[in-house]
């Protein structure tokens, strides 16, 4: 089975982790969030996926030089100009031959970190025969995301975005996970912007072809900042599909450096009674003596005695001797 993974966003919320380092190649649990997401796939099925690029594919070749991610063959579709979601999707889908082919597909987003069993999705979306398929995630304040509402057959009767009080008695929201027949690329031709979930989706729904299957698996946006450390953070603690190594076998730590919650990259060092809690060490991070990092990532340097708490601290930043930062990001990516 093949896949379309949107991976063209240009992760300007983890901005300065994303100055060189594309969101889906960024770690949870010192392995790609990308190959987290392909580790899914193929355990659903999937064999070949296609990244839908919005920019130059160079990054990914350098990580997976042999074309293969957790077992599943890439290949890339790189856009000249910004499509979209569903823009992105009828284009790479074209690009992989499976519209000219008439084949079942999944597309995911990228950025998505979830314990959704992908084949018992595909296992509803064929026995519902639906042409598109979403998978809902619950969540307790619906507030603040476009909630769907749905028969009891799962067929999609409405969008409902931020809704308020008493509108809807739906929590499911968009789990950014889709099942699609080749037959609705007829509704993304690829060769022009258009939104999935402004467009695309309320046409299916307008004709009956949109069904969606809601779980409570395990669910996070790893696109922001805060998220992309608690997805770290909750990984070490939880039951899941994924494995996690919390500090990769080459960093160099202090015996007498406190670790808690946290996970260490790569050569990455930290120094005398430096305390890392529920924090992210990239590979190649650097944390002085006496200094403290909280809830927080860093792919930089951080000197004796500094303190830093909810920070992103990217390749080039330091972060000086003695220094107390809050919610602050190192070079300011603005």
């Amino acid at each position: 089975m093949h896949a379309v993974v949107l991976v063209g966003g240009f992760g300007t919320r983890l901005r300065p982790l994303t100055f060189k380092t594309p969101k889906p190649l960024l770690p949870v649990g010192n392995l790609a969030l990308l190959e987290r997401l392909m580790m899914s796939l193929a355990k659903g099925g999937v064999t070949h996926a296609v990244l839908s690029l919005g920019f130059k594919p160079e990054p990914f070749l350098n990580a997976f030089p042999t074309n293969q991610c957790a077992g599943v063959e890439l290949s890339y579709a790189v856009e000249d100009r910004p499509l979209d979601t569903s823009g992105a999707i009828g284009f790479a889908a074209r690009q992989a031959g499976i519209y000219s082919r008439g084949e079942t597909f999944v597309v995911a987003n990228g950025d998505i970190l979830t314990d959704l069993d992908v084949a018992k999705l595909i296992s509803f979306h064929r026995s519902a025969k639906a042409k598109g398929t979403i998978h809902l995630t619950p969540v307790a304040d619906p507030s603040q995301y476009g909630v769907v509402e749905t028969e009891t057959s799962g067929k999609v009767i409405r969008f409902v975005e931020k809704p308020g009080a008493g509108e809807t008695l739906s929590r499911h929201v968009n789990g950014g996970t889709y099942i699609f027949e080749a037959s609705a690329l007829e509704r993304m031709p690829g060769t022009a912007p258009l939104s999935i979930e402004r467009e695309t989706f309320p046409e299916m729904v307008r004709h009956g072809e949109l069904f969606a299957y809601p779980t409570d698996d395990y669910w996070i946006d790893a696109g922001r900042p805060d998220t992309y450390v608690r997805s770290n953070v909750e990984l070490l603690s939880r039951k899941s599909i994924y494995q996690v190594t919390p500090i990769d076998s080459t960093a160099r730590i202090d015996q007498s450096a406190i670790i808690t919650q946290s996970t260490i990259g790569p050569g990455c060092v930290v120094g005398a009674r430096a305390q890392i809690v529920r924090s992210v060490l990239i590979a190649g991070a650097k944390v002085d003596a006496d200094a403290v990092v909280i809830d927080s990532a860093v792919m930089g340097h951080i000197a004796t005695f500094a303190q830093i708490s909810s920070c992103l601290i990217g390749a080039d930043g330091e972060v000086g001797s003695g220094a107390v930062l809050r919610d602050a990001k190192i070079p300011d990516p603005n």
